[in-house]
């Protein structure tokens, strides 16, 4: 598990918010640790603490597995602006987006930010698929049980997932 403390406040009340992070080209497991120390890093975000690594198998898409992970912040961001940070580390993991579902180098999800829910073109909380993923699921009860029901781990069971050493 991953913790790290980031930099200081930015004058909002902090906010627990949940990011899945997932990458299946070059070096995942490098990149998706670089992640986590790079979300520590953006201004406004206080903490960090990341659940472990997980091998997947890549879903609605083709390619190599995915090495996948949650990660906590507390931040004085709002969702758009964490949002934005997000989609910033993407790109300079060099993400690209030829097609949807393409394998990537790094994929950001914000999936929930605290109890807000927001549908709107650029975001949508908590995350629309989330609750249909293991990939998601597991490494988000290891680090927040309350965020995810029995029920919903059941829902998934069936996806294969590994918690790697």
């Amino acid at each position: 598990m991953y913790d790290s403390v980031g930099s200081q406040p930015q004058g909002r009340d902090p906010v627990a918010a949940f990011v899945a992070l997932g990458a299946n080209l070059g070096d995942a497991a490098h990149t998706v640790r670089a992640a986590l120390v790079a979300l520590s890093q953006v201004p406004g975000v206080q903490r960090v603490r990341g659940s472990s690594l997980y091998r997947t198998a890549p879903v609605d898409s083709t390619g190599p597995d995915y090495i996948n992970a949650v990660a906590e912040v507390v931040t004085t961001l709002g969702a758009p602006s964490l949002l934005a940070a997000l989609q910033a580390i993407e790109n300079g993991a060099g993400r690209e987006r030829p097609y949807r579902n393409a394998p990537r180098t790094l994929d950001l999800d914000l999936l929930l930010y605290g109890s807000a829910r927001i549908d709107s073109f650029a975001l949508t909380l908590p995350h629309p698929r989330m609750g249909s993923r293991a990939f998601v699921l597991v490494p988000l009860a290891e680090i927040a049980p309350q965020c995810v029901s029995a029920a919903q781990l059941q829902a998934v069971a069936d996806q294969a997932i590994e918690m790697l050493p």
